[in-house]
């Protein structure tokens, strides 16, 4: 455990690489007028092998930064899954555990013309502060009442969604609506591409109105991220705060995150690519 700490230590204090998150990360908090205040690290080892005369850990990094911006603090956290090798006392081979499952390939390519377009004109008051306290108790634990998937951030999305208010709808056409019942779920509940053109192709019960900038959301609207920028779209989070600049602040699963600042750059999945689609939800 003192190695893991030496090694977090080092890693924090390299500047020097571009393509560290880290050092996009202090980047970001610069350009944004903020500081982080204090970090806080808390690892837990799920996992030991061993074999050929090393020893292979997995565990799961729970970082906690307090941020200052202006007059202002918030307290961002990310639990991140890593693995590393022990060999002759020394740590080798550190790296994030990759996904078991990739939304990427899992699904049909879909397009707009693809989006089944409903008339009927259901209408539903969203409950903003219903969805966001739902996103704020769950975001680093998961509801039994839903099944838990390998890559799990449109599945909290869309439960956050429905924790708001918004109605189920399609049952049991998976390719079709927006539902989860039992152990069948659409495309569109646990898929981020799926919800990504959900949202802005249903115009009837939950739906999404695009909108040009970050800035105009408000906590209980969702964000979608191609982060390759080849129109497969990789993630969700739901916006559950802004910071004193008035941008977004937002919760995710996978990688769970708290409060973490929109556009991702600090991200390992973040590429120069990146494009990023805005919903305002109800």
């Amino acid at each position: 455990m003192n190695m893991m700490t030496n090694y977090w230590m080092d890693f924090f204090q390299d500047e020097k690489d571009d393509h560290n998150w880290w050092t996009r990360k202090i980047k970001l908090v610069q350009e944004r007028g903020a500081e982080i205040v204090r970090i806080n690290g808390e690892g837990h080892v799920f996992r030991k092998m061993q074999y050929d005369h090393q020893q292979s850990y997995h565990y799961l990094l729970h970082l906690s930064f307090l941020m200052k911006q202006k007059d202002y603090f918030y307290r961002e956290e990310t639990v991140t899954p890593y693995q590393f090798q022990m060999r002759d006392g020394k740590i080798t081979k550190h790296r994030e555990i990759e996904n078991p499952s990739n939304e990427r390939q899992s699904l049909p390519k879909f397009t707009e013309d693809d989006v089944p377009i409903y008339t009927k004109q259901d209408r539903f008051t969203y409950d903003r502060l219903a969805a966001v306290k739902y996103a704020e108790h769950w975001w680093n634990s998961y509801n039994p009442t839903y099944r838990k998937f390998d890559v799990d951030c449109t599945n909290y999305i869309s439960q956050c969604l429905r924790a708001g208010g918004a109605p189920m709808r399609g049952m049991f056409d998976r390719g079709k609506g927006w539902w989860y019942q039992g152990n069948n779920w659409s495309y569109s509940w646990a898929v981020a591409h799926s919800l990504r053109w959900y949202l802005s192709g249903s115009t009837a019960g939950l739906q999404g109105k695009e909108v040009a900038s970050a800035a105009d959301l408000y906590p209980g609207d969702v964000i979608c991220y191609d982060f390759q920028g080849d129109g497969r779209w990789d993630h969700n989070t739901i916006v559950v705060t802004k910071d004193a600049n008035g941008m977004p602040l937002v919760n995710a699963h996978t990688d769970n995150s708290r409060h973490r600042y929109w556009s991702y750059e600090d991200s390992t999945a973040w590429t120069p690519q990146i494009q990023y689609k805005f919903f305002q939800i109800g």
